[in-house]
């Protein structure tokens, strides 16, 4: 590698600036995890079952529009570098489809509002939110090749993200209530969340510095798309974290759906979402203060394991505490501090099989690798959102009705508490064969030395 990927330290403001890029893109991610699709059927009074169908097919279009947007990052050359320019020119954009998104407009009939749906969530979730998000997550492996660095980066990210789900989860029906509790009041309260987006970009555009080169003996040419996708598949450490990262954001996407039935119908209270979902972010926030500790001694890839053993395990809690205040707000606590050790590695961990790619095909594509693995998180939230709309028509959900059948209420025990159990074990399963953190090093010896195994031909 050239100079300037030498080792920089990255100053606090730096790290700080980079973390807002996630709080941003979080008041879509979190909204539409928590409430898109509890607006859409309590509000808007549309089918669980058809949202989750098209949220599935939506998922389709998603990965085409991120593995696009990861070649054109790849593509990118600017003064401001190649993932910089696409966080300042989306800013506004952005704004604007967060308020599109909860803005079905009133007097519309059934068919019309399934239409307005299906575009205006696939103009945010595929095209909008993709132009923004891939160069974001891409940023992290520029910034910085030192994997410590890159963690403590990821650190800050999910920190100010986590921040980003806690002004979404705590204001959003509060400030819903505040607009007039109607369809409009949710239209109004996004305007508010949308101008705040706008200001968070900023910070991360102007406050972060692109500073990572290919090695001296990378090849330089442009990778024609198809070739692209058959280097990702010689990336055995990518295939893992991102089969990982599918089953993370199906939990992240239960999690966040689910919680908003699982109060109001198993525990009658809709407003419980609130300080569940404050108890184990504010867990979280406080854990990850000591996770790059952690991690420094163990690694990414057990801090992975560790952290979705806790997860499961507070999820598995609620089978056993009933309507119990005090001992759910424990189980919450206790899934924020697994949360904090699976987010603390997640996205720096994909950075780091950047490097192996490279050193494997002779070949760098940060964008298409960081592209690709924000696919795999995106069908995971998509197959989330999907299981949750069908499982709860499965099990006969009647929308807005005040009370709910036995069937409705198993499908909503099953989607928070006995899916997310399975699917942590799963994840364990998976990082139990990942060996990068070993190999890392060496990895990046042999590309500062201008070696590498390049089996790709």
């Amino acid at each position: 590698m050239n100079s300037k990927n030498e080792k920089v330290g990255i100053s606090i403001w730096e790290r700080f600036s980079y973390g807002c890029g996630d709080l941003g893109c979080n008041i879509i991610y979190s909204a539409m995890s928590s409430f898109l699709l509890f607006y859409y059927t309590d509000y808007i009074k549309v089918s669980a079952l058809t949202i989750g169908t098209i949220m599935l097919i939506s998922r389709v279009f998603d990965g085409i529009t991120d593995l696009i947007m990861g070649v054109i990052v790849d593509r990118t050359k600017s003064n401001s570098g190649k993932c910089r320019p696409w966080i300042i020119r989306m800013a506004i954009p952005f704004a604007v489809a967060a308020v599109l998104l909860f803005s079905v407009p009133e007097g519309l009939g059934n068919t019309a509002k399934i239409i307005y749906i299906f575009i205006t969530y696939n103009l945010v979730s595929s095209v909008i939110y993709t132009a923004i998000n891939v160069p974001y997550a891409t940023l992290n492996s520029l910034i910085t090749q030192d994997q410590y660095e890159r963690s403590v980066l990821s650190i800050f990210r999910m920190i100010l993200a986590t921040v980003g789900t806690l002004i979404i989860t705590n204001l959003t029906l509060p400030l819903v209530q505040f607009f007039g509790d109607n369809a409009s009041a949710w239209t109004k309260t996004f305007m508010v969340f949308g101008v705040l987006s706008i200001f968070v970009f900023l910070i991360t555009f102007t406050g972060t510095k692109e500073r990572v080169q290919p090695s001296k003996n990378t090849k330089k040419e442009k990778v024609p798309f198809v070739k692209g996708i058959k280097l990702l598949f010689k990336n055995k450490y990518w295939i893992m974290i991102t089969m990982t990262l599918v089953l993370i954001f199906i939990n992240y996407s239960l999690n966040g759906g689910a919680a908003v039935y699982y109060a109001k119908v198993i525990l009658n209270d809709a407003n419980m979402v609130g300080p569940m979902n404050l108890v184990a972010s504010v867990v979280q926030i406080v854990a990850m203060f000591f996770t790059a500790f952690i991690i420094k001694k163990i690694g990414k890839r057990n801090m992975i394991i560790v952290g979705s053993l806790i997860y499961g395990i507070g999820f598995a809690m609620f089978a056993f505490i009933g309507s119990s205040y005090s001992l759910i707000m424990i189980a919450c606590a206790v899934k924020g501090i697994g949360n904090a050790a699976i987010s603390s590695c997640m996205f720096a961990i994909v950075s780091d099989t950047i490097e192996y790619g490279e050193w494997k095909t002779g070949y760098r594509t940060e964008g298409l690798i960081n592209s690709a693995s924000s696919f795999g998180f995106k069908v995971g939230n998509g197959l989330g959102s999907a299981m949750l709309g069908w499982i709860l028509a499965l099990g006969g959900y009647a929308e807005g009705a005040i009370t709910q059948n036995s069937g409705a209420i198993m499908s909503i025990e099953a989607l928070f508490i006995y899916i997310p159990v399975v699917i942590t074990v799963l994840q364990v399963l998976i990082m139990i064969f990942y060996k990068l953190d070993k190999e890392y090093d060496s990895v990046v010896e042999d590309l500062n030395e201008g070696r590498g195994e390049l089996v790709y031909d």
